[in-house]
Protein backbone atom coordinates (compact mmCIF):
# COMPACT_ATOMS: atom_id res chain seq x y z
CA UNK A 1 0.00 0.00 0.00
CA UNK A 2 1.62 3.51 -0.93
CA UNK A 3 -0.63 6.52 0.58
CA UNK A 4 -0.87 8.55 -2.17
CA UNK A 5 0.09 12.14 0.15
CA UNK A 6 2.76 13.58 0.42
CA UNK A 7 4.68 14.08 4.48
CA UNK A 8 5.02 17.93 4.64
CA UNK A 9 8.59 18.19 5.39
CA UNK A 10 9.29 21.79 5.50
CA UNK A 11 7.18 21.18 9.22
CA UNK A 12 9.61 19.60 10.68
CA UNK A 13 12.73 21.71 8.87
CA UNK A 14 11.03 24.78 10.60
CA UNK A 15 11.01 22.70 13.93
CA UNK A 16 14.32 21.40 13.69
CA UNK A 17 15.65 24.44 13.21
CA UNK A 18 13.93 26.10 16.00
CA UNK A 19 15.12 23.44 18.80
CA UNK A 20 18.97 24.28 17.17
CA UNK A 21 18.33 27.86 18.45
CA UNK A 22 16.78 26.93 21.20
CA UNK A 23 19.19 24.20 22.13
CA UNK A 24 22.18 27.08 21.25
CA UNK A 25 20.81 29.49 23.32
CA UNK A 26 20.37 27.33 25.95
CA UNK A 27 24.37 26.34 26.25
CA UNK A 28 24.60 30.00 25.81
CA UNK A 29 22.82 30.69 28.83
CA UNK A 30 24.66 28.16 30.60
CA UNK A 31 28.02 29.63 29.64
CA UNK A 32 26.65 32.99 30.76
CA UNK A 33 25.17 31.57 33.82
CA UNK A 34 28.76 30.00 35.16
CA UNK A 35 30.29 33.95 34.30
CA UNK A 36 28.29 35.73 36.40
CA UNK A 37 28.97 32.83 38.81
CA UNK A 38 31.93 33.15 39.00
CA UNK A 39 31.93 36.82 39.18
CA UNK A 40 29.67 36.95 42.00
CA UNK A 41 31.82 34.98 43.90
CA UNK A 42 34.68 37.26 43.07
CA UNK A 43 32.46 40.28 44.08
CA UNK A 44 31.27 38.50 47.74
CA UNK A 45 34.86 37.77 48.40
CA UNK A 46 35.69 41.82 47.84
CA UNK A 47 32.45 42.59 49.51
CA UNK A 48 34.06 40.47 52.17
CA UNK A 49 37.54 41.91 52.36
CA UNK A 50 35.73 45.41 52.79
CA UNK A 51 34.07 44.14 55.89
CA UNK A 52 37.47 43.02 57.28
CA UNK A 53 38.87 46.39 56.47
CA UNK A 54 35.97 48.21 57.97
CA UNK A 55 36.72 46.30 61.00
CA UNK A 56 40.43 46.10 61.46
CA UNK A 57 41.74 48.95 59.66
CA UNK A 58 42.16 52.32 61.82
CA UNK A 59 42.85 54.72 58.48
CA UNK A 60 40.12 56.29 57.24
CA UNK A 61 40.73 56.91 53.73
CA UNK A 62 41.01 52.71 53.70
CA UNK A 63 37.66 52.46 55.69
CA UNK A 64 36.01 54.95 53.35
CA UNK A 65 37.04 52.93 50.25
CA UNK A 66 35.93 49.86 51.91
CA UNK A 67 32.71 50.79 52.87
CA UNK A 68 31.97 52.09 49.58
CA UNK A 69 32.73 48.58 48.13
CA UNK A 70 30.68 47.09 50.63
CA UNK A 71 27.56 49.53 49.85
CA UNK A 72 27.84 48.74 45.72
CA UNK A 73 26.56 45.07 46.75
CA UNK A 74 22.94 45.47 46.24
CA UNK A 75 21.72 42.55 44.16
CA UNK A 76 23.93 39.05 45.89
CA UNK A 77 22.32 38.37 48.92
CA UNK A 78 24.37 37.56 51.67
CA UNK A 79 24.13 35.88 55.37
CA UNK A 80 26.79 36.26 58.19
CA UNK A 81 27.52 33.49 60.67
CA UNK A 82 29.88 32.95 64.08
CA UNK A 83 32.38 30.27 63.97
CA UNK A 84 30.24 27.84 64.86
CA UNK A 85 28.29 28.30 62.40
CA UNK A 86 25.03 30.07 64.32
CA UNK A 87 23.36 32.81 62.82
CA UNK A 88 24.62 36.48 63.80
CA UNK A 89 21.85 38.31 62.55
CA UNK A 90 23.63 40.17 59.97
CA UNK A 91 22.64 39.53 56.34
CA UNK A 92 22.60 42.28 53.39
CA UNK A 93 19.92 41.99 50.14
CA UNK A 94 17.40 40.27 52.21
CA UNK A 95 13.89 41.02 52.94
CA UNK A 96 13.83 43.15 56.25
CA UNK A 97 10.08 42.72 56.76
CA UNK A 98 10.01 38.75 56.14
CA UNK A 99 13.21 38.63 58.76
CA UNK A 100 11.03 40.48 61.35
CA UNK A 101 7.71 38.99 60.97
CA UNK A 102 9.27 34.75 60.82
CA UNK A 103 11.86 33.95 63.10
CA UNK A 104 12.92 31.01 60.55
CA UNK A 105 13.19 33.41 57.46
CA UNK A 106 16.44 32.89 57.95
CA UNK A 107 17.47 29.72 59.05
CA UNK A 108 15.72 28.41 55.70
CA UNK A 109 17.55 31.34 53.77
CA UNK A 110 20.86 30.02 55.08
CA UNK A 111 19.78 26.24 54.55
CA UNK A 112 18.99 27.34 50.69
CA UNK A 113 22.36 29.11 50.48
CA UNK A 114 24.29 26.39 51.42
CA UNK A 115 22.73 23.64 48.80
CA UNK A 116 24.05 26.59 46.44
CA UNK A 117 27.67 27.20 47.62
CA UNK A 118 28.45 25.06 50.74
CA UNK A 119 32.17 26.45 51.18
CA UNK A 120 31.31 29.80 52.87
CA UNK A 121 33.82 32.64 52.73
CA UNK A 122 35.61 32.79 55.99
CA UNK A 123 36.77 36.14 58.05
CA UNK A 124 39.22 35.06 60.59
CA UNK A 125 39.06 37.95 63.38
CA UNK A 126 41.14 36.03 65.80
CA UNK A 127 43.56 33.46 65.88
CA UNK A 128 43.58 32.40 69.97
CA UNK A 129 40.95 32.50 70.64
CA UNK A 130 39.78 31.87 67.31
CA UNK A 131 36.84 33.80 66.37
CA UNK A 132 35.75 34.06 62.65
CA UNK A 133 32.31 35.24 60.88
CA UNK A 134 31.41 32.92 58.08
CA UNK A 135 29.26 34.49 54.78
CA UNK A 136 26.98 32.59 52.81
CA UNK A 137 25.41 33.67 50.02
CA UNK A 138 22.92 33.08 47.44
CA UNK A 139 21.81 33.51 43.90
CA UNK A 140 21.16 37.09 42.78
CA UNK A 141 18.26 37.77 40.82
CA UNK A 142 19.70 38.37 37.83
CA UNK A 143 21.38 34.76 37.65
CA UNK A 144 17.94 34.10 38.26
CA UNK A 145 16.55 35.54 35.24
CA UNK A 146 19.11 34.23 32.76
CA UNK A 147 18.77 30.87 34.47
CA UNK A 148 14.82 31.29 33.62
CA UNK A 149 15.41 33.17 29.76
CA UNK A 150 16.28 29.79 28.05
CA UNK A 151 12.61 27.79 28.99
CA UNK A 152 10.60 31.28 28.24
CA UNK A 153 12.55 31.13 25.05
CA UNK A 154 11.47 28.04 24.48
CA UNK A 155 7.97 28.24 25.31
CA UNK A 156 7.72 31.26 23.02
CA UNK A 157 9.69 29.11 19.78
CA UNK A 158 6.70 26.36 20.51
CA UNK A 159 4.02 28.79 20.84
CA UNK A 160 5.77 30.75 17.24
CA UNK A 161 5.70 27.61 15.71
CA UNK A 162 2.44 25.88 16.59
CA UNK A 163 0.84 29.46 15.36
CA UNK A 164 2.87 29.01 12.30
CA UNK A 165 2.28 25.63 11.30
CA UNK A 166 -1.50 26.29 12.17
CA UNK A 167 -1.99 29.20 9.68
CA UNK A 168 0.14 27.29 7.29
CA UNK A 169 -2.31 23.92 7.72
CA UNK A 170 -5.33 26.84 7.32
CA UNK A 171 -3.84 28.13 4.30
CA UNK A 172 -3.20 24.31 2.65
CA UNK A 173 -6.39 23.41 3.79
CA UNK A 174 -8.10 26.30 2.78
CA UNK A 175 -6.26 25.56 -0.76
CA UNK A 176 -7.30 22.23 -0.83
CA UNK A 177 -11.08 23.00 -0.54
CA UNK A 178 -10.82 25.15 -3.83
CA UNK A 179 -9.21 22.53 -5.56
CA UNK A 180 -11.88 20.03 -4.38
CA UNK A 181 -14.27 22.33 -5.20
CA UNK A 182 -13.14 23.20 -8.85
CA UNK A 183 -12.48 19.20 -9.85
CA UNK A 184 -16.16 18.72 -8.90
CA UNK A 185 -17.34 21.59 -10.46
CA UNK A 186 -15.24 20.74 -13.96
CA UNK A 187 -16.40 17.21 -13.29
CA UNK A 188 -19.91 18.04 -13.59
CA UNK A 189 -19.51 20.04 -16.42
CA UNK A 190 -17.87 17.69 -18.35
CA UNK A 191 -20.31 15.28 -17.67
CA UNK A 192 -23.67 17.41 -18.34
CA UNK A 193 -23.24 16.87 -22.29
CA UNK A 194 -22.70 13.28 -22.76
CA UNK A 195 -25.44 12.23 -19.90
CA UNK A 196 -27.52 14.69 -22.42
CA UNK A 197 -26.33 12.86 -25.21
CA UNK A 198 -27.13 9.68 -23.93
CA UNK A 199 -30.21 10.72 -22.62
CA UNK A 200 -31.78 11.09 -26.26
CA UNK A 201 -30.52 7.55 -27.17
CA UNK A 202 -32.47 5.96 -24.63
CA UNK A 203 -35.03 7.52 -26.15
CA UNK A 204 -34.67 5.96 -29.43
CA UNK A 205 -34.37 2.93 -28.42
CA UNK A 206 -37.76 3.27 -26.67
CA UNK A 207 -39.27 3.86 -29.67
CA UNK A 208 -38.79 0.40 -30.66
CA UNK A 209 -41.06 -2.59 -28.60
CA UNK A 210 -38.44 -5.20 -28.23
CA UNK A 211 -35.44 -2.65 -26.65
CA UNK A 212 -38.28 -1.65 -24.11
CA UNK A 213 -36.32 -3.34 -21.33
CA UNK A 214 -33.14 -2.85 -22.27
CA UNK A 215 -33.80 0.97 -22.34
CA UNK A 216 -35.41 0.72 -18.65
CA UNK A 217 -32.23 0.03 -17.32
CA UNK A 218 -30.32 1.87 -19.73
CA UNK A 219 -32.21 4.96 -18.22
CA UNK A 220 -31.50 3.83 -14.86
CA UNK A 221 -27.95 4.06 -15.66
CA UNK A 222 -28.66 7.26 -16.92
CA UNK A 223 -30.67 8.96 -14.63
CA UNK A 224 -27.71 7.91 -11.90
CA UNK A 225 -25.22 9.54 -14.01
CA UNK A 226 -27.19 12.70 -13.62
CA UNK A 227 -27.17 12.56 -10.28
CA UNK A 228 -23.70 11.87 -10.01
CA UNK A 229 -23.26 15.23 -12.18
CA UNK A 230 -25.75 17.28 -9.69
CA UNK A 231 -24.20 16.47 -7.11
CA UNK A 232 -20.27 17.35 -8.07
CA UNK A 233 -22.39 20.67 -9.57
CA UNK A 234 -22.92 20.77 -5.35
CA UNK A 235 -19.91 20.69 -4.22
CA UNK A 236 -18.49 24.30 -2.88
CA UNK A 237 -22.26 25.80 -2.75
CA UNK A 238 -24.42 25.85 0.21
CA UNK A 239 -26.95 23.05 -0.25
CA UNK A 240 -30.48 23.11 0.23
CA UNK A 241 -30.74 21.62 3.30
CA UNK A 242 -34.59 19.93 3.70
CA UNK A 243 -36.55 17.82 5.83
CA UNK A 244 -36.95 14.55 4.98
CA UNK A 245 -36.68 11.14 6.49
CA UNK A 246 -33.28 9.68 6.65
CA UNK A 247 -34.18 6.16 6.81
CA UNK A 248 -36.32 6.13 3.27
CA UNK A 249 -32.68 7.69 1.87
CA UNK A 250 -30.91 4.83 3.44
CA UNK A 251 -33.11 2.46 2.32
CA UNK A 252 -32.94 3.21 -1.34
CA UNK A 253 -29.48 3.57 -1.75
CA UNK A 254 -29.33 0.15 -0.25
CA UNK A 255 -31.50 -1.18 -2.55
CA UNK A 256 -29.97 0.56 -5.45
CA UNK A 257 -26.53 -0.93 -4.42
CA UNK A 258 -27.50 -4.68 -2.93
CA UNK A 259 -28.67 -5.08 -6.70
CA UNK A 260 -25.16 -4.24 -8.06
CA UNK A 261 -23.14 -6.44 -5.23
CA UNK A 262 -21.81 -9.30 -6.11
CA UNK A 263 -23.27 -12.90 -5.06
CA UNK A 264 -21.29 -13.50 -1.98
CA UNK A 265 -21.83 -10.16 -0.77
CA UNK A 266 -24.66 -9.72 2.15
CA UNK A 267 -26.19 -6.63 3.32
CA UNK A 268 -28.41 -6.15 6.36
CA UNK A 269 -30.75 -3.40 7.21
CA UNK A 270 -31.93 -2.11 10.90
CA UNK A 271 -33.02 1.30 10.40
CA UNK A 272 -35.80 0.40 13.00
CA UNK A 273 -34.94 3.13 15.80
CA UNK A 274 -34.64 5.88 13.07
CA UNK A 275 -37.53 4.91 10.91
CA UNK A 276 -39.66 8.09 11.95
CA UNK A 277 -36.95 10.48 12.50
CA UNK A 278 -36.27 13.35 10.01
CA UNK A 279 -33.83 15.56 9.89
CA UNK A 280 -32.52 18.18 7.67
CA UNK A 281 -30.48 16.98 4.85
CA UNK A 282 -29.86 17.07 1.17
CA UNK A 283 -31.00 14.16 -0.65
CA UNK A 284 -28.73 14.04 -3.33
CA UNK A 285 -25.44 15.01 -1.17
CA UNK A 286 -26.83 12.38 1.94
CA UNK A 287 -27.30 9.65 -0.66
CA UNK A 288 -23.83 10.10 -1.71
CA UNK A 289 -22.34 9.87 2.04
CA UNK A 290 -24.40 6.47 2.65
CA UNK A 291 -23.41 5.37 -1.03
CA UNK A 292 -19.61 6.19 -0.51
CA UNK A 293 -19.37 4.66 2.68
CA UNK A 294 -21.27 1.38 1.13
CA UNK A 295 -19.25 1.32 -1.54
CA UNK A 296 -15.83 1.59 0.61
CA UNK A 297 -17.32 -1.10 2.91
CA UNK A 298 -17.52 -3.32 -0.38
CA UNK A 299 -13.81 -2.78 -1.00
CA UNK A 300 -12.69 -3.88 1.86
CA UNK A 301 -14.93 -7.24 1.67
CA UNK A 302 -12.51 -8.46 -1.29
CA UNK A 303 -15.78 -9.50 -2.81
CA UNK A 304 -16.94 -11.88 0.07
CA UNK A 305 -18.74 -10.96 3.76
CA UNK A 306 -21.89 -9.21 5.09
CA UNK A 307 -22.24 -5.34 5.37
CA UNK A 308 -24.86 -4.20 7.98
CA UNK A 309 -26.68 -0.94 8.12
CA UNK A 310 -28.00 -0.14 11.69
CA UNK A 311 -29.56 3.41 13.39
CA UNK A 312 -30.67 4.84 16.03
CA UNK A 313 -31.15 7.65 17.54
CA UNK A 314 -29.28 9.31 20.70
CA UNK A 315 -31.17 12.30 21.97
CA UNK A 316 -31.13 14.89 19.30
CA UNK A 317 -29.03 13.03 17.09
CA UNK A 318 -29.35 9.73 14.57
CA UNK A 319 -26.67 7.84 14.86
CA UNK A 320 -26.10 5.60 11.54
CA UNK A 321 -23.43 2.65 12.13
CA UNK A 322 -22.07 0.88 8.41
CA UNK A 323 -20.52 -2.00 9.49
CA UNK A 324 -18.10 -4.44 7.41
CA UNK A 325 -16.66 -7.52 8.05
CA UNK A 326 -13.92 -7.23 5.20
CA UNK A 327 -9.83 -6.26 5.90
CA UNK A 328 -9.83 -3.84 8.84
CA UNK A 329 -7.61 -1.28 9.14
CA UNK A 330 -4.17 -0.63 11.16
CA UNK A 331 -3.62 2.40 12.99
CA UNK A 332 -1.92 4.33 10.01
CA UNK A 333 -4.93 3.55 8.20
CA UNK A 334 -6.96 5.21 10.66
CA UNK A 335 -5.61 8.27 11.01
CA UNK A 336 -5.00 8.98 7.09
CA UNK A 337 -8.39 7.83 6.47
CA UNK A 338 -10.26 10.90 5.89
CA UNK A 339 -7.15 13.00 4.52
CA UNK A 340 -7.97 13.76 0.61
CA UNK A 341 -5.53 11.93 -1.53
CA UNK A 342 -5.35 9.21 0.42
CA UNK A 343 -5.93 5.27 -0.76
CA UNK A 344 -5.27 1.75 -0.40
CA UNK A 345 -6.76 0.43 -3.90
CA UNK A 346 -4.59 0.59 -7.37
CA UNK A 347 -6.82 2.82 -8.40
CA UNK A 348 -9.02 5.87 -7.72
CA UNK A 349 -8.10 9.03 -6.27
CA UNK A 350 -8.73 9.05 -2.78
CA UNK A 351 -11.34 11.47 -2.61
CA UNK A 352 -14.63 9.37 -1.33
CA UNK A 353 -13.98 9.23 2.42
CA UNK A 354 -12.32 13.35 2.32
CA UNK A 355 -16.07 14.71 0.32
CA UNK A 356 -17.65 11.89 2.76
CA UNK A 357 -16.50 14.18 5.66
CA UNK A 358 -16.60 17.41 4.12
CA UNK A 359 -20.70 16.43 3.14
CA UNK A 360 -21.53 15.58 6.67
CA UNK A 361 -19.34 18.08 8.48
CA UNK A 362 -19.59 21.52 6.41
CA UNK A 363 -23.04 20.63 5.24
CA UNK A 364 -25.03 18.85 7.59
CA UNK A 365 -23.63 19.79 10.81
CA UNK A 366 -22.89 16.43 11.46
CA UNK A 367 -19.57 13.99 12.53
CA UNK A 368 -18.35 10.84 10.97
CA UNK A 369 -16.09 8.69 12.64
CA UNK A 370 -14.59 5.13 12.71
CA UNK A 371 -16.37 4.05 15.58
CA UNK A 372 -14.18 0.67 15.59
CA UNK A 373 -11.89 -0.70 13.26
CA UNK A 374 -9.30 -4.25 13.79
CA UNK A 375 -7.41 -5.74 11.01
CA UNK A 376 -8.42 -9.30 9.73
CA UNK A 377 -11.83 -8.50 11.43
CA UNK A 378 -13.75 -5.33 9.90
CA UNK A 379 -14.46 -2.54 10.10
CA UNK A 380 -17.87 0.15 11.40
CA UNK A 381 -17.88 3.93 10.05
CA UNK A 382 -20.47 5.88 12.29
CA UNK A 383 -22.01 8.98 10.93
CA UNK A 384 -23.91 11.60 13.49
CA UNK A 385 -26.38 14.34 12.44
CA UNK A 386 -28.81 16.65 14.54
CA UNK A 387 -32.73 15.41 14.09
CA UNK A 388 -35.83 17.65 13.94
CA UNK A 389 -37.67 16.73 17.11
CA UNK A 390 -40.35 13.51 16.91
Amino acid sequence: MVPRYSTVSWKWLLIIFALLGVISSVFYSRHLSARLEQDERVHVNTWVEAQRTILQSSDSASITLATQLSVQNNRIPIIETNEKDSITGNYVNLDSQQVNNDPNFLSRKLIEFKRYQSKPIVLVLNENPYTANHYYYGKSSLLDEIRWYPIIQLLIAALFIALLIGALRYMARNQQQTLWVSMARETAHQLGTPVSNLKGWVELLKERPENIDIARELNKDVNRLQLVTDRFGKIGSAPNLEKDFPANRITEVVDYMSRRMGGQVAIHCDLEGIQDRSALISPPLFDWVIENLLKNALDALEGKGTISVSGQVDKSTLVIDITDTGKGMNSTERDAVFVAGFTTKKRGWGLGLALTKRIVEQYHGGTISIHWSEPGKGSCFRVEIPCLPA
